[in-house]
């Protein structure tokens, strides 16, 4: 479980037009950077853990607010976390990261003109907003702060001439000590950003092409080594988006306010409301698209659904939870062809296992029960009823909440957005090689 601390709302020194949040500031429901810093505390007490600041932007706290929110933080569990674009990062920041074990999670699409897309108000303004990203971002690594990356794919970066030049960037970061980085599909939810999201071969094509740059490089990327944990069934520590989520009670994400109170993960905010976290949850996403033909928004029939689980509602078809996710074209190439490598390599994933029935069974019935669940915990259970032991379905070890799930060296996985430190999910060792594979029409597992 992540602990989102969000002082500033949506408020941000950027206009980047893929932005998830954009549905709330459309509705004129951003907050402003008013915040109440007892309170904030009180909301991080509550929710019991370290936790990560977001926003927006959180680097338009006031220094001061920040160093004490930090001070506090480190005070209590002896490291904190930022999800910055690093635009805003001054040696005075820096010096605060260092004092205070911060982690800095960054978001670059890429060098100059690749990262446009996160938009400052002008090209000139642009382009100067992304060099003191990336000169923070060198900075921090120089310095010995603990940093990661997140790139979005899109056109501007995602297509053979711009990964060539991502590829290089990479490379000089890697040798500089970055180690981990995430790569994130467009999440297509905002007429701004018509246009600028890659088909779903283009976008399997630049996935598996950095899936391949990775066995060169000391850098690696989360999402290819959960696909072979998911496959595995050793899935205790993938993220979030490989996980059931009710969209009205994120598990994976708890928010505090700056009023100190409780909220869900924004890329579920599709009405631009940011509702509180419901008190009740339930999987009726993954109960329906189990159920459902696929040719209507479901899952019905994917030998991929309890690895996938339809994957973020956030980027559900339409913007509408119950339907699956609209990358799902992308992910079953993805799965497809991790799956090909592990025959390869004289393993049999789970997903072509006599047991996959079975193991859907039980985390349907876990599900039913409104509890969460994996499938390495739902084969212990399976295991457990071989030997006649009487034990709860697939129940994840952290309990109902589940909050072991997302747990990394560091604490916490954000959803999706803000790796820790050190990849959590031993990303050392794998390999993406062969063909890429043509995704077929329609929506049939490859």
């Amino acid at each position: 479980m992540t602990i989102e601390l969000n002082p500033v709302g949506v408020t941000c020194n950027l206009s980047c037009p893929y932005c998830y949040e954009h549905p709330i500031r459309d509705a004129g429901n951003a907050m402003g950077r008013t915040y109440d810093m007892e309170a904030m505390k009180r909301g991080l007490e509550a929710e019991g853990g370290d936790f990560t600041v977001f926003g927006g932007e959180p680097l338009l706290m006031r220094f001061e607010d920040l160093e004490e929110i930090f001070r506090w933080g480190f005070e209590k569990y002896g490291k904190n976390c930022i999800q910055t674009n690093g635009a805003l990062i001054t040696e005075a920041h820096i010096a605060l990261f260092k004092k205070y074990a911060v982690h800095v999670g960054m978001s670059l699409d890429g060098p100059g003109e690749l990262n446009n897309s996160r938009w400052a108000g002008s090209m000139e303004k642009t382009l100067e907003s992304t060099r003191k990203s990336q000169t923070a971002l060198e900075r921090c690594l120089a310095e010995g702060v603990g940093a990661s990356l997140i790139i979005t794919l899109h056109r501007g970066n995602g297509l053979p001439d711009a990964r060539q030049q991502v590829k290089a960037w990479l490379h000089d970061l890697d040798a500089k000590g970055l180690q981990t980085a995430r790569l994130h599909l467009l999440e297509v939810d905002h007429p701004s950003m018509i246009g600028l999201d890659l088909t779903p071969q283009e976008a399997l094509d630049a996935m598996l092409d950095f899936g391949a740059w990775e066995k060169e490089h000391n850098l690696k990327f989360d999402v290819f080594q959960d696909c072979v944990n998911l496959l595995r069934g050793t899935d205790v520590n993938v993220t979030c988006v490989f996980t059931e989520c009710d969209p009205f009670t994120t598990d994976a994400v708890h928010g505090v306010d700056g009023d100190g109170m409780q909220s869900n993960c924004g890329r579920a905010t599709k009405d631009g409301v940011n509702w509180r976290k419901a008190e009740q949850r339930g999987y009726e996403r993954q109960l329906a698209l189990y159920r459902t033909p696929q040719a209507f928004g479901g899952c019905q029939g994917c030998r991929f659904f309890v690895m996938c689980k339809g994957q973020c509602p956030g980027t559900a078809i339409d913007g509408d939870w119950r339907n699956r996710s609209a990358q799902c074209a992308t992910w079953m190439g993805i799965f497809g062809f991790v799956e090909g490598e592990m025959i390869a390599n004289g393993e049999q994933p789970l997903s072509l296992s006599p047991l996959l029935p079975e193991i859907e069974a039980v985390m349907l019935a876990t599900w039913g029960k409104g509890l969460r669940t994996n499938i390495a915990s739902t084969l212990v259970a399976i295991e457990a009823r071989k030997r006649g032991e009487v034990t709860e379905p697939g129940v994840l070890a952290g309990g109902p909440h589940g909050d072991k799930a997302h747990g990394d060296s560091h604490g916490n996985v954000v959803h999706g957005d803000a790796p820790h430190g050190d990849s959590p999910h031993g990303d050392k060792g794998r390999r993406l090689e062969g063909r890429v594979p043509v995704i077929k029409t329609g929506m049939e597992a490859p």
